[in-house]
């Protein structure tokens, strides 16, 4: 099984891809999380990627393509994969077809002022990498001790303009992935449980 789960920031993309990955037994690949750990070593990739997310700006397909195409030939993806923010372009679901075929497109739809809340309350801790909501944790401290802090990309300013991408880059894949017949949207503004049984009524047909 081969998914796309797409949607825009604080949409809840994260959340059920980790439920459908342990529910199907697929891969989860956050492009996201990729470049994160690429940032936490200090790579070159790393921190190129930095700069661009910082302001909100997307990384070039062709370093997003290369790490996506290492990534699904690893042992953990035999069964199949969820990708977790990718595509985000045209571009970059054409090149997607040369590389693999994809079963599903979930798209997942939530109220911008939802999405606003929900990604300007988190907060990472700096030590563990734990994550933490301000409306439902409200100390400063992580559980491990370590100070909590707010990502430069998760700041309401930086989040506008994240969205104002989205609008640009992504949004315009519901209408690819529509006249390809792969496309279900689902309502992302619902209990996580609500959600994750939408999704797998779509999985199921």
């Amino acid at each position: 099984m081969k998914l796309i789960f797409l949607g825009p920031p604080g949409a809840g993309k994260g959340t059920q891809a980790v439920k459908v990955a342990q529910k199907y037994q697929i891969a989860h690949i956050s492009t996201g999380d990729m470049l994160r750990a690429e940032m936490r070593e200090g790579t070159q990739l790393g921190k190129e990627a930095k700069e661009l997310i910082e302001r909100g700006e997307l990384v070039p397909d062709d370093v997003i393509l290369g790490m996506v195409k290492n990534r699904i030939q690893k042992e953990d993806c035999k069964n199949g994969f969820l990708f977790d923010g990718f595509p985000r372009t045209i571009a970059q679901a054409e090149a997607l077809e040369s590389i693999s075929a994809i079963d599903h497109v979930i798209n997942l739809e939530v109220p911008v002022d939802t999405l606003i809340r929900r990604i300007s309350g988190r907060r990472m801790c700096a030590e563990c990498g734990a994550g933490y909501h301000v409306s439902t944790y409200t100390d400063t401290n992580c559980k491990c001790g370590a100070a909590l802090f707010q990502r430069e990309d998760d700041k309401e300013e930086t989040v506008r303009n994240r969205l104002v991408v989205y609008e640009r880059s992504t949004k315009p894949l519901i209408d690819y992935y529509t006249k390809k017949g792969l496309l279900h949207t689902v309502n992302g503004d619902a209990d996580i449980d609500v959600v994750d049984a939408a999704i797998g009524a779509v999985i199921s047909k």
